[in-house]
Order: C-alpha cells, then sequence, then structure tokens
C-alpha cells in the first residue's frame, strides 16, 4: 500500500498505521475526539483563508488537511465502535439526497427561498426524530439546541435568528430591524453616560446591539461573519498604507496626532479609488 498511488483508501491505511498500538506516531497514538478539536477548527479556517486569498495551490493543501481530520474522527469512531468511514460517507449521502427532493425525486422547488425552506424542515425532522431517540416523546427538543456552541459568535447569532425566523420569530421588515438596532444604540448611549458606568449593564446592551446587527445582516440576505472577516481585511490594509506614510515621514508613529494620521488614512482611500 506504502507505494500504491494516493486515494482515499491508501489515506485510510496511513491513518490506521499511525494509530497502530504497538509501531503507531505516539503524538496521534494519545489523542481523542476532543484533542484534535482545535485542530480540526485551525484546519476549517486555514480552507477559509486560502480562498479569501484567492491562493488555490495553498488551497489544495488545507483541504488536505481537513479530510485528513475527518479520517481522523472516523478512525477514532472505528476503534471504539461507534462509527467509521464508510457509515460517515453513507449518512451523508443519504443526507444530501433527503434533503435535496427537486434534484433527487420530484418535488418542485424553483426558487432560493424555496430550496432554504425545505432545507430547515428537513431538519426540524430530523430534529423531532433525534428527540424520540434520545429524550422520550414527552420531551421537546429545542429548535435551538442543535446549534454548535463553538461557532464564531456572529455565525451563531445568525444561525439562531435563522432558526427562529422559520418558525415565524422574526421582524416583519427591515425597518423594524432598523428601530430595534436604534433602541440598541440608545440604551448603550444611556449607559456610558451614566454617572457611575455598570460594566456589566454595559456589556449586556453592547451584547444587545451587537445581536440586532446581525439581525440587519440576516435581513439584507449577507452574511455576518463573511461581512466582519472583508472589514477587518479592508481595514488592516488601510492601516498599512498609513503606516508606510509613517514610515516615510521621518517621525515615530506615536509623534503623529490623530489629525496627521487621519490624513494619511484618507490618503490611502484616495489611492485605492484611483486603482
Amino acid at each position: 500500500m506504502l507505494n500504491e498511488q494516493a486515494s482515499i483508501e491508501k489515506l485510510r491505511w496511513i491513518m490506521t498505521k499511525l494509530r497502530d498500538p504497538l509501531t503507531g506516531c505516539p503524538w496521534d497514538l494519545k489523542q481523542d475526539f476532543a484533542s484534535i478539536t482545535s485542530h480540526t477548527l485551525e484546519e476549517a479556517y486555514e480552507v477559509v483563508d486560502a480562498i479569501e486569498q484567492g491562493d488555490f495551490v495553498e488551497l489544495e493543501k488545507e483541504l488536505g488537511d481537513l479530510l485528513f481530520q475527518v479520517i481522523f474522527y472516523s478512525q477514532l469512531g472505528q476503534e471504539q465502535q461507534y462509527f467509521n468511514f464508510d457509515s460517515v460517507i453513507a449518512a451523508i449521502c443519504e443526507k444530501l439526497i433527503r434533503r435535496h427532493p427537486h434534484v433527487f425525486a420530484q418535488a418542485n422547488l424553483q426558487t432560493d427561498e424555496q430550496i432554504k425552506a425545505n432545507w430547515e424542515n428537513e431538519k426540524i425532522l430530523e430534529r423531532e426524530q433525534k428527540n424520540k431517540q434520545h429524550l422520550g416523546s414527552h420531551n421537546n427538543l429545542s429548535i435551538l439546541a442543535d446549534i454548535p456552541k463553538n461557532l464564531p459568535a456572529l455565525s451563531q447569532a445568525a444561525k439562531i435568528q435563522q432558526r427562529c425566523a422559520h418558525v415565524g420569530f422574526d421582524w416583519d421588515n427591515k425597518y423594524d430591524v432598523f428601530a430595534k438596532i436604534e433602541e440598541e444604540v440608545q440604551e448603550v448611549k444611556e449607559e456610558l453616560e451614566a454617572d457611575t458606568i455598570n460594566e456589566k449593564a454595559l456589556a449586556e446592551e453592547l451584547g444587545d446591539l451587537m445581536f440586532a446587527v446581525v439581525n440587519l445582516c440576516r435581513h439584507a440576505k449577507q452574511d455576518p461573519e463573511t461581512l466582519l472577516r472583508q472589514a477587518n481585511k479592508k481595514f488592516t490594509k488601510r492601516f498599512n498604507g498609513v503606516e508606510e506614510q509613517v514610515a516615510t515621514s521621518g517621525k515615530s508613529f506615536t509623534a503623529h496626532d490623530l489629525a496627521e494620521l487621519e490624513n494619511y488614512w484618507q490618503n490611502v482611500k484616495i489611492q485605492e479609488k484611483k486603482v
């Protein structure tokens, strides 16, 4: 197998060798489900970063790293007789076919809204089935129960709002969302202008404001996590431009006043428009 052409079977064989109790890698043998989750998150972010950078040579490598995480979990599942790679594949095949009846069956789903609604309805049925299997028929599993706790906070907020909206708990239009944001801004302002600032209350109001802004992103059909990542990237690029002007000014960064730095910032924005 060592000299055979690369394939998914060869990758699975490599994994079994790494986990061999007698001849395997000491580091790999120490790992369990919990210990490699941080590596999984890191690999997923590196995939996203390669895509955002347009680096498809790097993306090829990062996708391999992410695939290996699936292989690793599958090996652990097989060792503990929970599941194996084949059952993982079977599960995703069944789910994708069932959730796309407009492709694999005769369902007439034409618009994105219809397709998304069907997807959410299927997930509701899955949660109900899980409820019957694990909690018994007399208990109800929340529609928010299976939202991953380790999602980035912006993505988690959007997912929570999406689930609630699907069952009708949502603002009717964007103007109601704007009104809610204005309400939250006022509450933050009141906390900041208090004679004695209540840090706990301020933190809560700031969180409410951020949650409301995420809601506006969702109503605008935009992903808040992607938007903030793009904003971070834009700010970093512009700030790098400010740093370049500081470097050629003959003065240190801290020797500049805010007006000078703002002028550099505006220069960067002007140069952007010329490109």
